[in-house]
């Protein structure tokens, strides 16, 4: 059965300052001592969460684009985390999913967090997005997306290949990047392991941690879960790189075990 290694990087950020957070987060994936496949960073990692677009948003082939590309090539990774992006004269919240041969795949947070006002800044994207890594199926999403279950639920349909028409998940991981505050951990920490359990897949959490810009703090409470909820990695506070492997067969495993997918109903999502 496949395996996936991820590394996820929990990091502080320079406050809308490009240049510095390129410069750091480039040191820090040239350090990482293991083969890895997958280098997760934080939302809007190279800003922090910023609602100042007009100043800092880039077009697709601007600075930090152009950066992952070089970055995904040289190391040979994919390479994920969002930025704010400019694009027809509006302003998003983008995860851009790296491939090392240069293409890419872009997910536009659909969950703008209204409290904070990013909805007065940026436009909420429409479309989710599932990637494929080795035949493992990977759905991306950023921070407060998390809030809301049925963006992130299994789209289970009945396999045309499969004894007595049973249903087949569509993702087997479920990525995270955030700007999460730490005075709201408890509900990141406790989302995480409840997206995991009720999709039966696993869950990796990327979290910056230190303080923004506004003087938010980030307790970072990077995780990963695996498809019973069982917790397999948590940093609280610390600056920390880690590398893990995950096992397609201890995914099945569970998904034959407990066959939930069978009784799960049918929907769609619509834009």
């Amino acid at each position: 059965m496949q395996t996936l290694t991820l590394t996820l990087i929990q990091t502080k950020l320079f406050w809308e300052n490009k240049s510095a957070n390129l410069r750091m987060l480039e040191e820090k994936i040239k350090g990482i001592p293991q083969k890895t496949e997958i280098v997760i960073l934080p939302e809007m990692f190279s800003t922090g969460f910023s609602m100042n677009p007009e100043e800092l948003a880039e077009p697709m082939n601007g600075e930090t684009l152009t950066w992952m590309k070089e970055v995904s090539a040289r190391q040979g990774i994919v390479l994920t985390g969002s930025v704010i992006i400019s694009e027809e004269g509006k302003y998003y919240n983008r995860l851009i999913w790296m491939l090392p041969n240069g293409q890419f795949g872009v997910y536009d947070k659909r969950h703008l967090f209204a409290f904070a006002k990013e909805d007065q800044h940026y436009n909420a994207g429409q479309k989710r997005l599932i990637a494929s890594v080795k035949g493992w199926k990977i759905n991306l999403q950023i921070c407060y997306d998390l809030r809301f279950p049925v963006w992130s639920r299994q789209q289970v349909k009945k396999s045309p290949v499969a004894e007595n028409g049973a249903k087949v998940p569509e993702f087997d991981l479920l990525i995270y990047v955030a700007n999460w505050p730490e005075r709201r951990s408890h509900a990141w920490k406790t989302l995480l392991c409840a997206r995991a359990i009720e999709n039966q897949v696993f869950v990796a959490g990327v979290n910056r941690v230190g303080k923004d810009g506004n003087e938010i703090y980030h307790s970072g409470n990077s995780m990963v879960i695996d498809p019973l909820g069982q917790v397999l990695y948590h940093n609280e506070d610390d600056e920390d790189i880690f590398t893990i492997t995950l096992e397609k067969e201890q995914l099945e495993n569970v998904r034959g075990k407990f066959p939930f997918w069978n009784d799960a109903d049918e929907f769609n999502i619509e834009g």
